[in-house]
């Protein structure tokens, strides 16, 4: 992807940077769709689980698998061992690691006798409490120079937020 970058961004307050990433984007994409380009391309979470039905593959994080549940287009017997895993890895929340999340996905794909669980974020070397986060600094750069008077409040505020990450 030309004119971006990818990072690994640290945070101490899972919350607040959740909050601060959320209000970013909303004001990142209230402006692509005025002046048509994102600055924020792609971010996962280290805990981050990814779940390939009939459809396509379904992103949640790790705690939120009763909500995603309900989506889900796949065999009873295989949620009902999805539904078993994600029960006792979500169990040991407060302990878990990405090595724990990663050797856990590779059991389930094991017991699933088929790959339909992803974990993408011990690849990438994230560790509890990062993100990797994908920049459109080309988009950036075009915002900085073309965003009107109106909308330069709604880009500092998104860049504000932003940096304090980056």
């Amino acid at each position: 992807m030309s004119g971006t970058v990818s990072k690994i961004v640290r945070f101490n307050n899972e919350e607040e940077f959740l909050e601060d990433i959320e209000e970013a984007m909303e004001r990142f994409t209230y402006l692509a769709s005025r002046y048509g380009v994102n600055v924020i391309e792609g971010i996962l979470l280290w805990d981050y689980i990814g779940i390939r039905d009939e459809e396509s593959i379904k992103i949640f994080r790790i705690g939120e698998f009763p909500y995603v549940e309900g989506t889900l287009r796949i065999d009873l017997d295989t949620l009902k061992i999805l539904e078993r895993y994600f029960d006792e890895i979500e169990s040991r929340w407060d302990d878990l690691t990405t090595s724990e999340i990663n050797y856990f996905v590779e059991m389930l794909n094991d017991a699933l006798g088929k790959e339909l669980v992803y974990y993408e974020a011990y690849g990438l070397g994230l560790e509890r409490n990062e993100a990797y986060i994908v920049l459109n600094i080309k988009g950036l750069y075009y915002l900085e120079n073309v965003v009107d008077m109106e909308d330069r409040s709604i880009l500092d505020e998104a860049v504000s937020l932003l940096m304090k990450y980056v």
